[in-house]
């Protein structure tokens, strides 16, 4: 595994690179969220997850002009939320634009206003309305201000009942203890790239409080949220043996903590200076609890 830096990315199927560490916004309201997005791409983020469902597209764009990082050196994500009925894919089209506005805006007018990555947000609207909400991202993204198309808490079944092309990525629930193992290995055999989203847990003190993971901690001197960052960025990336052979994942996670904390920003950020061996990575993966180990709604059997 080559060494991993805050400016690590992921080639997605379309040739686009997508950073392998990004700010989380869920949540984060007013100046709070604003600062916080600044402050991320200060100390070295590239990447901001935001949402139309988070309502805060505004303040994501605000921080990142306020940042003073030009658009281009920056990935943002947002996300369509769909209903739970079926909606045609041109109205479904022109509720995606009313987020190019508020990411854009600020920045030089001579910049081409886009989008990195738009995704549905969850599986809703059986298995027609799924369609409809995906039609409308391909035609987003034939029109040419989305660079790539996606899905967020789809299981195996959502991806395999969506029409073509193949989602770039599934922004899925993914930690020690919700491992999406099923999802997981599917993406990586058609070329999904996974992001994985809450995971320090939503900072839950019990799991923090894990000894296995706190042993991991003292071990490396690292608090337990950077380790399980560390974790997400390694996971994807192992090396994996095949009979007699080796063979390197071309599927690592892109990992998404949140804070609004300028500090717990920062810490966020500082997991290139360890690495964990085969024997951390082990004790970590041995927690996974299934779909009982999910801290969020994570929605991947929905119908």
């Amino acid at each position: 595994m080559s060494p991993l830096t805050i400016d690590s990315t992921i080639k997605l199927s379309s040739g686009n690179l997508m950073p392998r560490l990004a700010l989380g916004v869920y949540q984060s309201r007013g100046v709070e969220c604003q600062n916080a997005v600044s402050e991320a791409l200060k100390v070295g983020y590239r990447y901001i997850d935001t949402a139309q469902g988070y309502h805060n597209e505004d303040l994501v764009g605000r921080g990142m002009v306020e940042s003073g990082v030009s658009r281009s050196k920056i990935f943002v994500t947002t996300k369509y939320m769909p209903s739970h009925t079926v909606h045609s894919s041109s109205s479904v089209l022109e509720v995606l634009r009313k987020s190019l506005k508020p990411l854009s805006k600020g920045f030089a007018e001579d910049t081409q206003p886009y989008i990195d990555v738009m995704l549905i947000h969850a599986p809703w609207g059986g298995a027609k309305g799924r369609a409809e909400n995906w039609k409308a991202l391909v035609a987003a993204q034939k029109e040419g201000w989305i660079k790539d198309i996606g899905v967020s808490n789809f299981g195996v079944k959502h991806l395999e009942e969506l029409p073509e092309p193949v989602p770039a990525v599934n922004q899925i629930e993914l930690h020690p203890w919700c491992q999406q193992r099923e999802i997981v290995s599917y993406c990586e055999k058609n070329g999904i790239a996974l992001q994985a989203y809450c995971p320090i847990v939503r900072g839950d003190k019990k799991r923090l409080s894990e000894p296995k993971l706190v042993k991991i901690s003292e071990k490396h001197g690292k608090e337990p949220a950077q380790v399980l960052i560390r974790w997400g960025l390694q996971k994807g990336a192992r090396v994996k043996r095949e009979g007699s052979g080796v063979r390197a994942s071309t599927r690592p996670y892109s990992v998404l903590p949140k804070s609004v904390t300028p500090s717990r920003i920062k810490s966020n950020s500082e997991v290139y200076d360890f690495e964990l061996d085969s024997s951390d990575m082990e004790a970590l993966d041995s927690l996974d609890m299934g779909a009982s180990g999910a801290c969020s709604w994570n929605p991947v059997d929905a119908d």
